[in-house]
Parts: structure tokens; C-alpha cells; sequence
């Protein structure tokens, strides 16, 4: 069975988002980072090459495979801000609503500018999907 190819790793993370070329999706991914830390009380770490994660949970598929996932994690594409929410986004259409203008995936909210978006209501929605794995969160 193939291993997974997205895995956590000792890249720094300070250097990753040092290293993002756009400088106001740089500002938006330090500050993002700044925001999921604080709500998740997790420390960032780096997962593969451009994923920042926060805490992390095992699955299972129904083929038998198991991996490790962050809990909650972002990154700074050139696009969007992406931000993981491993448990998806149902039940968060009301935070949702309220949050600015995004866009979502089957586990991924997709934002063009932090400042377009309502902080507060980011931060439940990243507090929400972290702590909704109960038991299931690990030790970052």
C-alpha cells in the first residue's frame, strides 16, 4: 500500500510563509496562522511541502488504509487562502452565512482576502472544527 504523500515534517513554518511571493498573501497567511493558533491553542507544523497543520487525527477508509491528517490546517495558494476543516462543513451553514465572501469544498473554505471575511466568525468556525474531533485530536 502506498504511504500518503502528505505527511507532517521539520520544515519551519516561519520559513514557509516567509517564503510565499505575494506580499499581501504573505500578511494574510502570517495572520491567519496568528488566528487558527489562538483558536486551536495548537502549535503550527508543516504537512508535506505547503500545508501548515494544527493537531492531528487518524483515520481509517474503509479499504483498511490509515493515515494521519491535521485537524485544522491552511494554506496560502495563489488563488485563495485554503483553509482545512477535517470534519467538513456540515452543520456550520449558520457561521458560514455570516462569514464574508468564500467559497467551500467538501473539507475546504476558500477565501481571496483575510480582511474580507468576519475574523470572529473564522475563528468559531476553525474553534468548532478542531474541537468537534473530541478525542480524536492528538497532541501536536
Amino acid at each position: 500500500m502506498a504511504e500518503p504523500k502528505t505527511t507532517k515534517t521539520d520544515a519551519s513554518v516561519a520559513e514557509f510563509l516567509d517564503a510565499v511571493a505575494d506580499p499581501a498573501r504573505r500578511a494574510d497567511a502570517r495572520a491567519l496562522c496568528e488566528l487558527i493558533t489562538k483558536a486551536t491553542g495548537a502549535t503550527p507544523v508543516m504537512w508535506g511541502t505547503a500545508i501548515v497543520g494544527f493537531g492531528s487525527y487518524r483515520y481509517t477508509y474503509a479499504s483498511g488504509r490509515k493515515g494521519d491528517w491535521p485537524a485544522v490546517g491552511f494554506s496560502p495558494r495563489r488563488q485563495a487562502l485554503t483553509v482545512y476543516l477535517s470534519e467538513g462543513f456540515d452543520g456550520y451553514a449558520d457561521l458560514l452565512g455570516k462569514l464574508g465572501p468564500h467559497s467551500i469544498g467538501k473539507s475546504c473554505l476558500y477565501v481571496k482576502r483575510l480582511a474580507d471575511v468576519d475574523a470572529k466568525v473564522l475563528t468559531e468556525l476553525v474553534r468548532s472544527g478542531y474541537h468537534h474531533l473530541n478525542g480524536t485530536v492528538l497532541a501536536p
